[in-house]
């Protein structure tokens, strides 16, 4: 199928790592899809392979290198002609028009979805674990004015459960973390210049510019927080690697690092570049324990499968503490109470809504209680369908 799928860069780049996760997926599964984004910079860093030249068949400047996906720029679908006849290069609208996110397609573009067979129209929304998701799921919303009236375009909500659309999950991802081992880690960790030991413990950081990057780094330099069961207090603590990623986490650790009284103890700090999204996935399956934020990096730290920490995007109202609450309790729906509330704990203080505990939960490794459960929760997940797999059936039994 042809796929026409829209999407606004707001802000933090989230938005843009959904759609380009999806567009991507759905190009490896031998559909053709034109991503209209009206900020492709992003791309220089998230997907590098993409490289820009002129498009004699549609007239336009768009990018490729990534199979079945062509990026367009958004402005040339807002500055479409009234009239197709007018057009040299006419742009028909595919078989299915995504709306990521409310993003509100170009009126010029809604306007050729004005067919006897008008495409799928559907609008993919954010990812949330709250109750009214399975509610909204698959509901119709007719348009009765604009260029679109008469048209009917359909909700699409990602989520955890089997009245939801899934979660976005590449049908070889799995098989690909599994073969990552100890060694690819380590390899990996070196070309960044991190000389990572077995036994040494490896956190990453990935936050907005509210996160008490302060108190944790904190908290890690502190000895008694590096003891786990299987540590004695006599023995030398083991060095924790913490791998900042560009920007807000990097700055904010630096900050910590200029005001320390005296050297972190056991910790080590290493910036990162803006990294790809598949680097992005190494990079998760490389630590011990990962701090993320945002929609596309919750879902991949749930695949790797490690223990993580997840920032929500705050919101002047305060409704993201109760987004937050659901998106725990389905998460660790099955947890023993006392890994549950650890790491509860540790989750809101995270997200500015409680203090920071005084030990952290057990991460120290793979069979630590927050790891063991972390790996069945996922695998709970794993019999759900995928979110592709999903959308794909949704859109050609409404056909």
């Amino acid at each position: 199928m042809q796929w026409d799928l829209f999407c606004r860069v707001i802000d933090n780049f989230g938005d843009m790592g959904v759609c380009w996760r999806l567009a991507s997926d759905l190009g490896h599964r031998g559909h053709q899809v034109r991503l209209w984004v009206d900020d492709a910079s992003i791309l220089s860093w998230m997907a590098p392979q993409v490289s820009w030249q002129h498009d004699a068949s549609l007239g336009l400047e768009t990018g490729g290198g990534q199979p079945g996906v062509t990026v367009c720029h958004w402005a040339d679908a807002e500055s479409l002609p009234a009239d197709i006849a007018d057009d040299p290069h006419p742009i028909l609208p595919g078989d299915v028009v995504i709306e990521a996110f409310g993003c509100n397609l170009p009126d010029a573009f809604v306007a050729r979805m004005q067919r006897p067979v008008p495409p799928q129209w559907v609008n993919l929304e954010y990812l949330s674990a709250e109750d009214y998701v399975e509610r909204s799921h698959g509901l119709p919303s007719p348009i009765w004015h604009g260029p679109g009236a008469g048209l009917r375009k359909r909700f699409f909500y990602p989520g955890f459960t089997p009245a939801t659309g899934g979660l976005l999950r590449e049908f070889d991802l799995l098989i690909r973390r599994a073969a990552w081992d100890a060694a690819a880690r380590q390899t990996w960790l070196l070309r960044r210049g991190i000389a990572w030991k077995p036994g040494e413990r490896v956190v990453s950081i990935f936050c907005y510019a509210n996160a008490p990057v302060a108190a944790l780094l904190t908290q890690l330099s502190t000895p008694s927080a590096h003891l786990s069961s299987r540590d004695t207090p006599s023995a030398p603590p083991p060095v924790t690697h913490v791998l900042l990623a560009h920007g807000h986490a990097t700055q904010l650790a630096q900050d910590w690092l200029s005001s320390a009284p005296q050297p972190p103890f056991g910790v080590r700090l290493h910036p990162l570049p803006a990294l790809p999204q598949a680097e992005f996935d190494h990079l998760l399956w490389s630590c011990d324990l990962n701090f993320v934020r945002g929609e596309d990096s919750a879902v991949r730290a749930l695949w790797a499968g490690q223990p993580h920490v997840w920032q929500i995007y705050e919101q002047d109202d305060g409704v993201h503490a109760d987004k937050l609450n659901a998106f725990m309790n389905r998460w660790m729906a099955d947890w023993p109470t006392d890994v549950h509330e650890q790491v509860t704990a540790l989750w809101k203080c995270w997200n500015g809504l409680a203090p920071l505990p005084a030990t952290l939960p057990d991460w120290s490794s793979d069979t630590a209680p927050w790891a063991q459960h972390s790996l069945t929760a996922r695998n709970t997940l794993l019999k759900q369908a995928d979110l592709v797999t999903q959308l794909v059936q949704f859109v050609s039994e409404a056909g």
